[in-house]
Protein backbone atom coordinates (compact mmCIF):
# COMPACT_ATOMS: atom_id res chain seq x y z
CA UNK A 1 0.00 0.00 0.00
CA UNK A 2 1.35 3.34 -0.76
CA UNK A 3 1.85 6.54 1.58
CA UNK A 4 -1.02 8.76 1.98
CA UNK A 5 -0.40 12.15 0.05
CA UNK A 6 -1.54 13.86 2.95
CA UNK A 7 1.51 12.51 5.03
CA UNK A 8 3.72 12.89 1.85
CA UNK A 9 3.31 16.40 1.73
CA UNK A 10 4.52 17.30 5.38
CA UNK A 11 7.43 14.48 5.75
CA UNK A 12 10.57 15.71 5.72
CA UNK A 13 14.08 14.65 6.96
CA UNK A 14 14.15 14.25 10.59
CA UNK A 15 18.27 15.56 10.25
CA UNK A 16 18.40 18.91 7.77
CA UNK A 17 14.29 19.21 7.23
CA UNK A 18 14.35 19.11 3.80
CA UNK A 19 12.38 17.07 1.39
CA UNK A 20 12.71 13.91 0.46
CA UNK A 21 11.83 11.18 -2.52
CA UNK A 22 9.53 8.36 -2.09
CA UNK A 23 10.16 5.15 -3.66
CA UNK A 24 7.19 2.67 -3.29
CA UNK A 25 8.33 0.10 -4.95
CA UNK A 26 11.46 0.28 -2.68
CA UNK A 27 9.44 1.14 0.75
CA UNK A 28 11.92 3.59 1.69
CA UNK A 29 12.42 8.11 1.49
CA UNK A 30 15.24 9.12 0.10
CA UNK A 31 17.28 12.51 1.46
CA UNK A 32 19.75 12.92 -1.74
CA UNK A 33 21.60 15.72 0.07
CA UNK A 34 23.08 13.64 3.34
CA UNK A 35 22.68 10.44 1.02
CA UNK A 36 20.60 8.35 3.88
CA UNK A 37 17.55 5.91 3.33
CA UNK A 38 14.81 5.61 5.62
CA UNK A 39 12.83 2.43 5.49
CA UNK A 40 8.86 2.28 5.77
CA UNK A 41 7.63 -0.41 7.77
CA UNK A 42 4.11 -1.63 8.32
CA UNK A 43 3.28 1.85 5.48
CA UNK A 44 4.83 3.49 8.77
CA UNK A 45 8.03 5.72 7.66
CA UNK A 46 10.76 5.34 10.15
CA UNK A 47 12.17 8.93 10.51
CA UNK A 48 15.10 8.18 13.37
CA UNK A 49 18.58 9.08 12.23
CA UNK A 50 20.02 6.80 13.96
CA UNK A 51 17.75 4.15 12.00
CA UNK A 52 18.74 5.61 8.69
CA UNK A 53 20.89 4.07 6.21
CA UNK A 54 23.90 6.06 4.44
CA UNK A 55 23.89 4.75 0.82
CA UNK A 56 27.13 4.21 -1.18
CA UNK A 57 27.79 6.32 -4.50
CA UNK A 58 26.54 3.98 -6.63
CA UNK A 59 23.48 3.68 -4.73
CA UNK A 60 22.86 7.42 -4.69
CA UNK A 61 23.32 7.01 -8.41
CA UNK A 62 20.91 4.36 -8.79
CA UNK A 63 18.25 6.43 -6.80
CA UNK A 64 18.58 10.12 -8.63
CA UNK A 65 18.35 8.01 -11.95
CA UNK A 66 14.89 6.54 -10.99
CA UNK A 67 14.26 10.17 -9.96
CA UNK A 68 14.57 11.37 -13.40
CA UNK A 69 13.31 8.37 -15.10
CA UNK A 70 10.33 8.06 -13.06
CA UNK A 71 10.02 11.59 -12.56
CA UNK A 72 9.76 11.74 -9.19
CA UNK A 73 9.06 14.92 -7.20
CA UNK A 74 10.15 15.97 -3.37
CA UNK A 75 7.74 15.57 -0.51
CA UNK A 76 7.31 19.36 -0.76
CA UNK A 77 8.83 22.24 -2.24
CA UNK A 78 11.30 24.10 0.09
CA UNK A 79 10.92 27.31 -1.70
CA UNK A 80 6.96 27.41 -1.33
Amino acid sequence: MALDPLLLDILACPDDKGPLYYFESENSLYNPRLKRRYRIDDDIPVMLVDEAETVTDAEHDRLMARVGDEELRPTFDPSA
